[in-house]
C-alpha cells in the first residue's frame, strides 16, 4: 500500500470564548497539518465538468450562470495537470456526470462498467404536485432562476451537453451518474476516500446525485482541492467568492478536508509510477 504524507488543511471549530461579543470569534479556524493519504482507497473525482459552450452561443446560460468562466479557466489551468498528475500515480480516477439528452458519456467503457456493478438505479417516490404547487414552481423559474428569458438556452445547453476537453475521461476511468454507481466503483476499487474537484463546490458537488452529502451517508471521506473548484456566487458575495470559502470550510468541517493542488501534485510526483 502506498501512502504519502501530504500538508492537509482543516478548520478548528472549536472553542467559543464566551468573553468575546462574538464567541465564534475564539474559533482556532483555518488549521494545517501533514497528515497521511493512502493511494491504494483514495481516489480523485472529477464532477460536473462541462463543456458550456461560449457566451455567444448560450446567452442565457452564460447570464444565469455566472460562474461559467471561472469554471472554463480551472479546466484550462488546473485540470491537465492535475489529471495528469493523477493518472501517473496510484490513484484512481472517477468521473461523476448528469443525465442530459445529450448522453454524453454512455458509449465510455467506464461507464458500462459502473451500470455493471451497480445494477438497475433505485428511485425515490415523489410526492404528487398540485395546481398550486406548479404555479409556485413556475414563479422560482420565472423569477429566481434561471429567469424566463435564459431558459431556451439552457435547454439548449444541456441538450449538447458534454465534458470540458481538458476533463475527457480516458480508457476505463470508472464513470458514474449517481450515489449508486459511485458507491460500487468505490467497493469494487477499495476506495473510501473521494477528493471532489469540478464545479460547484456549494451546489453539485454537495448536493447533486453523486455528491459529498450522498457519499458521506455511505461513509466515505470527501474533500477537495481549494485550486479546482469555484462556486455558485451572488451578487453580495461574487466579488469576493465569498460563498466558495464557505463551502471550503462546509467541507473541512462536515465532510474531510481541503487541499492545495500542487502539494497533492508534488506528492503524487514522489511515489512510483503505475506500471
Amino acid at each position: 500500500m502506498t501512502t504519502v504524507y501530504i500538508p492537509t488543511y482543516y478548520y478548528q471549530q472549536f472553542d467559543a470564548e464566551f468573553s468575546r461579543d462574538v464567541p465564534a470569534e475564539g474559533y482556532g479556524g483555518w488549521k494545517q497539518a501533514k497528515l497521511e493519504l493512502s493511494l491504494e482507497h483514495t481516489a480523485l473525482v472529477v464532477m460536473h465538468a462541462w463543456d458550456c459552450g461560449s457566451r455567444e452561443e448560450y446567452p442565457g446560460w452564460h447570464r444565469a450562470v455566472e460562474y461559467i468562466p471561472r469554471a472554463d479557466a480551472i479546466c484550462r489551468t488546473v485540470l491537465p495537470r492535475l489529471l495528469a498528475a493523477v493518472r501517473a500515480s496510484e490513484l484512481e480516477l472517477f468521473h461523476v456526470v448528469s443525465p442530459a439528452p445529450s448522453r454524453y458519456y454512455q458509449h465510455y467503457p467506464g461507464y458500462k462498467r459502473a451500470v455493471e456493478l451497480a445494477g438497475p438505479t433505485s428511485t425515490f417516490e415523489r410526492i404528487a404536485p398540485d395546481p398550486t404547487y406548479e404555479a409556485l414552481r413556475r414563479f422560482r423559474a420565472v423569477h429566481s432562476f434561471p429567469g424566463a428569458h435564459n431558459q431556451a438556452d439552457v435547454d439548449r445547453g444541456f441538450k449538447a451537453l458534454d465534458f470540458a476537453p481538458e476533463a475527457r475521461p480516458q480508457g476505463d476511468e470508472g464513470i458514474a451518474e449517481d450515489a449508486q454507481q459511485l458507491f460500487a466503483l468505490c467497493k469494487a476499487d477499495g476506495i473510501n476516500h473521494l477528493i471532489y474537484t469540478g464545479f460547484a463546490i456549494n451546489w453539485c458537488l454537495l448536493m447533486s446525485p453523486g455528491g459529498m452529502l450522498d457519499m458521506s451517508r455511505r461513509g466515505l471521506l470527501c474533500s477537495t482541492i481549494r485550486q479546482a473548484v469555484t462556486a455558485v456566487e451572488n451578487k453580495e458575495t461574487a466579488r469576493s467568492e465569498l460563498c466558495k470559502e464557505l463551502a471550503l470550510w462546509r467541507v473541512a468541517v462536515a465532510f474531510g478536508f481541503v487541499y492545495d493542488v500542487d502539494d497533492l501534485i508534488h506528492a503524487l510526483s514522489s511515489t512510483h509510477q503505475k506500471s
